[in-house]
């Protein structure tokens, strides 16, 4: 119970997280992140008396049924709550750091929190800060079996069926919602005094926004993948190597009986995998037991088993 309590209140936090990316580091200034939000700030400048959220829920409603019919019960529940409550807290948060309503339906940003965060002249930056915050957010949701509604569910789905990266499904359908927002924004195709002058230098930085949310989002949901595997063979028997792996690195590893190709010797061969961190240390502690062992320390993608990650089950849903 404690632990679904938790999840719950990760997917929350992980909403409120990302609505402000949106609300004080995107929306003001027309960059396009992709996504039902990056849509939806397209729309907002045709329709500007609508919010942003607002559009959210419009697009969430027909891709909360899909989540529900395609990728399960569990994942839809939380889908559900994570969607609906995303475009509120937007909302609600648009609603408070705005004076008065010309300046909500305008996000003129020389207004945002009494004029205190216009960042209108430091466009890399706040494009560079706000996809972070994004990309944070929407990973906490992510890790907890849910997702944030939209193109959420769009690269869920991609994934599941068509066996694409979550990351990479997620860079490819909001390069889709890019294009819209450079024939809105760039060219000026929507409300003229919302728009403004035509902006399309602005998809530039809805680019790197989307590249930026796209690898934070990944490293959020898989961690630093920092774990490395080594391969140690040698033509002794490393008994002190064996004791300090398991004594002093508290880890195992498998010892595997092999040959050598040319000289047709018996040989040890060490099967391990350890954190990067680790790697210095147990090299030092190789070159003491054999200065003529053949290491070869590579990258390991994931790992699974005793002592790492639980193997995930049939039915699951990973978002890498």
């Amino acid at each position: 119970m404690a632990k679904q309590l938790l999840s719950w209140v990760n997917i929350f936090v992980g909403c409120t997280i990302m609505a402000a990316g949106f609300v004080f580091f995107i929306n003001p200034y027309n960059i396009v992140p992709g996504g039902v939000y990056g849509a939806s700030i397209v729309l907002h400048n045709i329709f500007p008396g609508i919010q942003v959220g607002t559009f959210g829920y419009m697009f969430d409603i027909p891709l909360l049924i899909l989540s529900v019919l395609l990728l399960g019960a569990k994942l839809g529940g939380r889908t559900v709550a994570a969607a609906l409550s995303t475009p509120f807290i937007m909302n609600f948060l648009s609603y408070i750091s705005y004076p008065t309503a010309e300046a909500l339906h305008a996000l003129d940003p020389s207004q945002l929190l009494g004029g205190t965060f216009d960042m209108t002249d430091h466009l890399m930056l706040t494009t560079i800060i706000g996809s972070a915050v994004i990309g944070i957010g929407q990973g906490i949701v992510v890790r907890n079996q849910a997702t944030t509604g939209g193109t959420d569910i769009v690269a869920m789905i991609l994934q599941k069926y068509a066996h694409i990266r979550f990351s990479n499904a997620i860079l490819l359908v909001d390069g889709l919602v890019v294009c819209f927002g450079l024939v809105v924004i760039g060219f000026g195709v929507g409300d003229v005094e919302s728009v403004g002058q035509p902006s399309w230098h602005l998809s530039f930085y809805s680019l790197i926004a989307i590249f930026i949310c796209s690898r934070v989002l990944a490293r959020v949901i898989n961690g630093e993948k920092n774990d490395k595997l080594l391969f140690v063979i040698s033509n002794k028997k490393l008994l002190d190597l064996h004791r300090y792996i398991i004594q002093e690195m508290d880890r195992t590893a498998t010892c595997i009986k092999s040959s050598g190709l040319y000289t047709k010797e018996d040989k040890e061969m060490l099967f391990l995998v350890v954190s990067y961190k680790e790697v210095a240390g147990l090299k030092a502690k190789i070159k003491e037991a054999d200065p003529a062992a053949f290491v070869v320390v590579t990258d390991a993608y994931d790992t699974f088993g005793e002592g790492w990650k639980e193997l995930p089950s049939k039915n699951e849903v990973q978002p890498e």
